[in-house]
């Protein structure tokens, strides 16, 4: 039995049409589906809700929820805020520059490029604190994503032994690093 894909992914949000017009003007998203109660219907608690569900392409759909009852939402203080993000694939790397493009001359902050070897990413948040992330492949993907699933488990099995990053693959962000 496997998982056909994922139905969603949710987040909170600060505000919910700020939110939409947001990702609809800056990632060209579309606005699909609204939900809106005043109990929350897995567990009956009352606690009024806006639910907004955004179509991020193929399927993929991006969901965040407003709680105005809830104290100010706020971030993990133990996670770097450069772990807990989302990130979307884009075409290719004339795509990946006019979405940065299209982003700053909105008014928004853009990292990168960042050259991951495999992919190449930029880096920005939403309104509401959200890191998110544009990636799109390298033409050499395909010889790079073999050579990292030749050594995935001799990494990951020193990994949990030593606690320190093995080398099999420090070529990956060798460039970025300037290793």
């Amino acid at each position: 039995m496997k998982i056909e894909q994922i139905h969603h992914v949710a987040y909170r949000c600060k505000d919910a049409k700020e939110t939409v017009e947001w990702y609809n003007t800056n990632l060209k998203m579309d606005f699909v589906l609204a939900i809106a109660e005043d109990h929350v219907p897995s567990t009956h608690e009352p606690d009024p809700y806006m639910h907004i569900f955004m179509d991020a392409g193929n399927g993929n759909v991006l969901a965040f929820f407003e709680l105005p009852t809830k104290p100010e939402m706020g971030r993990d203080p133990n996670t770097p805020i450069w772990v807990q993000h989302i990130a979307f694939k884009v075409k290719d790397r004339d795509t990946l520059i006019e979405f940065k493009d299209h982003l700053e001359a909105n008014g928004v902050e853009v990292l990168g490029v960042t050259d991951h070897s495999i992919f190449h990413s930029i880096y920005f948040f939403d309104p509401n604190g959200h890191r998110v992330e544009l990636a799109c492949p390298d033409p050499e993907e395909a010889a790079m994503l073999k050579r990292m699933d030749e050594v995935k488990w001799d990494m990951l099995n020193e990994w949990a032994v030593t606690k320190k990053a093995p080398k099999h693959a420090d070529w990956l962000h060798a460039k970025e690093l300037k290793k």
